[in-house]
């Protein structure tokens, strides 16, 4: 039900109306994580999965056992999580609200700052110039004194491991202040953050991406804890070129268009629909 829920709203992450949320910077990574419909996504699943979906006190139960809401996006990330507030009438109330967006940033020795992104995307502050720079890795090199940007190598790996740093250690606190909410919810269970390795989370920092926690429960005397990642990159499909051979009457279909011993009749968007219509692959 978690892996189902989490894949479900990384499948919508990359839905947006803004043309400014496209691709963009050069990067295939660049898409701004729509992380509302992603969560809406995965408390509709999970409810239909619980068969709890119309019943909103069962989602609020639910919603107990879920410390936090990670979303993964190009230059940042947010949490989404249960804080609380005073209402009008002056009583404490519980809801989920999400951070603001926390850049992945890094300082050196010197005070340099420098703003990772899901790719070689940065930007950079130089103090000895009192000046931010953005641009490829490669690009800001040349116009800065920031020794890590001229290093590719020593730049992956500290861009890695400061991403990962920066969300475990906000993840750590938000699910360990999440007991502080959990008996108002009902729940009795001592909430952490579990161990996750290195392997996993560099794979789920590849792409935008979403990952949430279900922890305590109740499973006969056990408690269910576990947690799982989505990624949400819009893969773009190649469209196949297809025609039919002028010599022989045979229908054939490649992806490259040039290659086609006539001019282009159809387009398809895979190789099973180009078969439906009863065309061959003009190679292997």
């Amino acid at each position: 039900m978690m892996k189902t829920a989490v894949q479900d709203a990384a499948n919508v992450m990359n839905d947006t109306v803004n043309q400014d949320y496209e691709p963009g910077y050069g990067s295939k990574k660049f898409f701004r994580a729509n992380k509302e419909r992603a969560v809406e996504s995965f408390y509709r699943t999970l409810a239909l999965n619980f068969d709890i979906n119309g019943d909103a006190i069962a989602v609020g139960n639910l919603a107990g056992y879920i410390p936090a809401i990670l979303v993964i996006d190009y230059d940042g990330y947010y949490v989404y999580s249960t804080e609380s507030f005073v209402d009008s009438k002056g009583q404490t109330q519980l809801r989920p609200v999400w951070s603001p967006k926390k850049p992945y940033s890094y300082s050196d020795a010197q005070g340099n700052i420098i703003q990772f992104s899901l790719d070689d995307f940065v930007k950079s502050y130089n103090k000895s110039s009192d000046r931010w720079i953005q641009g490829k890795r490669h690009e800001v090199a040349g116009q800065t004194q920031i020794n890590l940007l001229k290093d590719p190598q020593t730049f992956e790996s500290v861009r890695r491991q400061t991403i990962i740093n920066g969300i475990q250690n906000d993840l750590a606190y938000v699910i360990n202040r999440h007991n502080q909410y959990a008996t108002r919810y009902g729940v009795d269970y001592i909430f952490t953050l579990p161990q996750i390795s290195q392997e996993e989370w560099d794979n789920g920092i590849d792409d935008i991406g979403i990952v949430a926690f279900v922890q305590g429960i109740p499973v006969g005397d056990q408690a269910y804890n576990n947690y799982a990642f989505g990624g949400g990159r819009l893969q773009k499909k190649k469209t196949l070129y297809a025609t039919t051979d002028p010599r022989t009457g045979i229908k054939y279909y490649d992806r490259d268009a040039s290659k086609l011993p006539g001019r282009v009749e159809e387009r398809f968007d895979s190789e099973r629909d180009a078969a439906r219509y009863g065309y061959f692959p003009l190679s292997k």
